[in-house]
C-alpha cells in the first residue's frame, strides 16, 4: 500500500509542476501580451521594468494556475492508471480506490491552504505593486482624473464616484463629503486639474445632496452649480487598490466602509436610485470577499473530480485529459463571472453563488469517486 501511495503522489507531484508551470505560462503570456509588451514596443519601459513586472504577475496568475494544474494532474495520472490496468491489478489485490486515492486528496487539502494564502494575501498585494510599477511607467495624466466605475478615496476628506469620464466631463457623479457627513449627486460634472498645485476642482450642475444633522434630520438642498475645491498630497496612483486587487483583510475593512457610506444615502424618492447603487457597492465588495474564500477550496474540489473522472475516462491521451480539464474550469469559474455580474443586484444574494462551484464540485466529486469505489 505504501509503495502504491509513493508510486502515485510522485506521479501527482510530477504533473503537478508541469501543469502549473504551462499554465502560469500561458496566462503570464495573456498578460504581457495586453499591458507589458505594448509598453515596451512603445519605449516607455525598459527590459528591467518587464522582468520586475512579471515577476510580479507569477502569485497572481498562480491564484489560477495552482487549481487548473491539480485538476489537469490527477484526470492525467488516474487516466493512465487505469487505462494500464494498474487499477484493476489494486483492486485485485484487496486494494480500493478510496484507499489509493486518500494521500491525493490529502495533497488537495495541502493546496487548499496555499491556494488560500496566494488568493488572500500573496497574490492580491503582487497584483497591486504590479499595477504600481505599470502606472510609474505611464506619464499622463488620466489616471489622476477620476476614473469611472469605482470608489475613489484618493482625495482627502472626500470619496468619488463617476458613472462616466471623457476628457474630464463626468457622468452621473455621486460625492460622500465625509467632513460634513453630506451626500452629493448630480448627473452631469467636469473637473479642472492644476498639477502644479495637487488642486483639482470639481464643477457638478444640477446637484442635489443631503446632509445628516446632529438631531439625526435630515437636511436637503439643490445647487444649480457646485464646485468643490479638492487636494492631494500625491499622485492617486498608489492609492487604495481596486476592489478585485484587494487582500481578504482590506475587503473586510472596505466592506465596512462601504457600508457606512450606503447608509449616507437616505431611501426617500429623491434618493431612491442611489440608495440602491450603494447597496449594490457594499455587495461588490462582500462578492470579492466571499469570491476569495470560496476560491481557496477549489483545489479539493478539482482532485475530487479528477480522480473520478480520470478512472471513468479510461484514457492515457494527456490532449483528452487537458480538453476535459479546460471545461471543467471554464464552468467552475462562470459561477464566479455570473456571482460579478449580480453584484449591481444583492436581493440575488450574488455572494452565496460564489459558493456554489465549490459545494456542486464536491459533492459531485464524492459520489462519482463513491460510484467508482464500487464498480458503478
Amino acid at each position: 500500500m505504501k509503495i502504491l501511495h509513493r508510486y502515485l503522489t510522485a506521479r501527482v507531484l510530477a504533473s503537478l509542476a508541469l501543469t502549473v508551470a504551462v499554465f502560469t505560462f500561458v496566462l503570464l503570456l495573456g498578460n504581457a501580451l495586453k499591458e507589458i509588451l505594448a509598453l515596451l514596443i512603445a519605449g516607455e519601459v525598459g527590459i528591467g521594468i518587464v522582468a520586475r513586472a512579471v515577476g510580479m504577475l507569477i502569485p497572481f496568475v498562480l491564484v489560477f494556475a495552482l487549481p487548473m494544474g491539480l485538476l489537469t494532474a490527477t484526470l492525467l495520472v488516474f487516466g493512465r492508471f487505469s487505462a494500464d490496468q494498474e487499477l484493476t491489478a489494486a483492486r485485485a489485490s484487496g486494494i480500493s480506490l478510496v484507499s489509493l486515492a486518500a494521500p491525493i486528496v490529502v495533497l488537495s487539502l495541502l493546496c487548499c491552504g496555499l491556494s488560500a494564502w496566494i488568493n488572500m494575501e500573496w497574490g492580491p498585494d503582487s497584483r497591486v505593486a504590479y499595477k504600481e510599477l505599470i502606472g510609474r511607467a505611464r506619464t499622463d495624466l488620466s489616471r489622476i482624473q477620476l476614473p469611472a466605475g469605482r470608489l475613489i478615496y484618493d482625495f482627502p476628506g472626500y470619496v468619488f464616484r463617476v458613472g462616466g469620464n471623457r476628457n474630464g466631463d463626468l457622468e452621473n457623479v455621486v460625492v460622500y463629503w465625509l467632513a460634513l457627513k453630506t451626500y452629493i449627486q448630480a448627473p452631469r460634472g467636469h473637473i479642472q486639474m492644476d498639477v502644479t498645485n495637487h488642486e483639482m476642482t470639481v464643477e457638478l450642475f444640477d446637484a442635489q445632496s443631503v446632509t445628516r444633522t446632529t438631531n439625526g434630520v435630515p437636511s436637503f438642498s439643490s445647487f444649480p452649480t457646485l464646485l468643490l475645491p479638492v487636494q492631494w498630497k500625491a499622485a492617486p496612483a498608489n492609492g487604495r487598490p481596486a476592489v478585485n486587487d484587494m487582500t481578504f483583510g482590506q475587503l473586510q475593512r472596505e466592506l465596512r466602509r462601504r457600508e457606512a457610506l450606503a447608509a449616507m444615502a437616505p431611501a426617500g424618492t429623491n434618493f431612491a436610485a442611489s440608495a440602491k447603487a450603494g447597496r449594490a457597492l457594499v455587495e461588490e465588495a462582500r462578492v470579492a470577499m466571499n469570491r476569495e474564500g470560496a476560491f481557496s477550496f477549489a483545489c479539493f474540489g478539482f482532485a475530487l473530480m479528477g480522480i473520478a473522472l480520470g478512472v471513468r475516462m479510461h484514457r492515457r491521451e494527456t490532449n483528452i485529459g487537458v480538453a476535459v480539464a479546460l471545461g471543467l474550469v471554464l464552468l467552475y469559474y462562470g459561477f464566479f463571472t455570473l456571482a460579478g455580474s449580480l453584484a449591481p443586484r444583492p436581493e440575488f444574494y450574488p455572494h452565496l453563488i460564489a459558493w456554489a462551484p465549490d459545494f456542486i464540485f464536491q459533492a459531485t466529486g464524492a459520489v462519482l469517486l463513491w460510484r467508482a469505489n464500487r464498480g458503478l
